[in-house]
């Protein structure tokens, strides 16, 4: 049964609240890529990409994978055969989307303890294309309330614009974002600093929200802070930095670094912040790439993160490794990927598993 769009309490007033990526997961939800426009003469290479990421993650946690039609999952379910993916843990949904980029327009998951058990829900943000930068992408602003019939859990409808990469938690109540994105006048006119961190609070459930500024150069999302910093534990944080001071970028990252020592996490301890290279410049005829090394992707058992064929992939690698020593982390090369302006992450969202919360 179709469940309502619940607007009588906020999800924090229930109970909900965020969970961090490294929560063990049910399911990675991906959308296969096919459009042109995203990824020019690429949009072969980007599949191949994906088809490498469904197998690696087939067999640490369920798969959801949106795609326009049946016979394009029947095409899709061939090739990885042929991988030998766990198939049975891959789930096709026919679902039909403008572009691939579910961490910022699909369900934003949360979790509650209540009468001794874990239940789930999400938010249905409001999309608006990054700013009403793409046109013909705002209908993807539908997909969350098209997958509530299969996910059969309560949607909250905050009357807020937010993209899924413009928002980090640690799961212990703080919520880091940046003034570029949220408070853009493209996205919120007429909204105040002090409403939107109302907003995060009722609907991510957390007590604190840190501000960052800025965005690497190429981006075009006016600074998702999933470019910038990501939590590795509740305390420690990487944050990417640029080693030339010549480049466009050198000033933001700096702020940003100095920005997240003056943090305090929920216990009023300061965070460990971690220096993470950028990968150097990787530079198109239409302009500068936003390739970033914290646009990684938390799964079951292992971490994937983006590389570029650049002399920083190989630091950025067992910085991390060292971050996350129970998971495995593994590069994956996101030279295509990134003609989209924006890599593992922003391709990425994951559905919390109920147990162990």
């Amino acid at each position: 049964m179709k469940q309502p769009v619940t607007r009588c309490l906020v999800p924090a007033a229930l109970g909900y609240c965020m969970p961090a990526e490294w929560h063990p997961h049910e399911s990675t939800w991906l959308v296969w890529p096919k459009n042109p426009l995203t990824w020019p003469d690429r949009v072969a290479e980007v599949q191949e990409l994906y088809l490498q990421i469904m197998t690696l993650l087939a067999f640490q946690e369920r798969v959801d994978l949106l795609v326009d039609d049946r016979d394009t999952a029947d095409v899709i379910a061939g090739k990885l055969r042929k991988r030998n993916a766990a198939l049975e843990q891959i789930a096709f949904h026919p679902i039909k989307t403008a572009d691939s980029w579910i961490r910022d327009y699909g369900p934003n998951f949360l979790l509650r303890r209540t009468q001794g058990k874990a239940e789930l829900a999400f938010n249905h943000w409001r999309f608006n294309a990054w700013g009403n930068k793409y046109e013909d992408l705002k209908r993807d602003e539908v997909i969350p309330a098209q997958l509530e019939p299969l996910l059969k859990v309560p949607r909250f409808a905050p009357e807020l614009v937010l993209e899924g990469g413009s928002i980090e938690v640690n799961g212990e109540g703080l919520c880091l974002t940046t003034e570029e994105c949220l408070l853009s006048p493209s996205r919120n006119p007429g909204k105040s600093k002090s409403e939107v961190e109302q907003f995060l609070r009722d609907y991510l459930g957390v007590q604190q929200i840190a501000w960052l500024r800025g965005e690497i150069p190429g981006d075009d999302t006016d600074g998702h802070v999933d470019n910038l910093a990501r939590f590795v534990n509740p305390g420690t944080i990487v944050c990417a930095l640029e080693n030339d001071p010549s480049d466009e970028g050198y000033e933001t990252l700096q702020e940003n670094y100095q920005r997240l020592q003056a943090i305090l996490d929920g216990h009023g301890a300061p965070l460990e912040v971690i220096r993470l290279p950028m990968p150097g410049r990787l530079q198109t005829a239409q302009g500068r790439l936003p390739a970033s090394y914290t646009n990684f992707y938390i799964a079951n058992g292992m971490v994937l993160f983006p590389t570029f064929a650049q002399d920083n992939d190989a630091q950025a690698a067992d910085i991390l490794q060292k971050l996350f020593p129970t998971r495995k982390v593994i590069g994956m090369d996101c030279r295509s990927a990134v003609w989209g302006l924006g890599t593992l992450h922003c391709l990425t969202q994951q559905q919390p598993a109920l147990s162990l919360f």
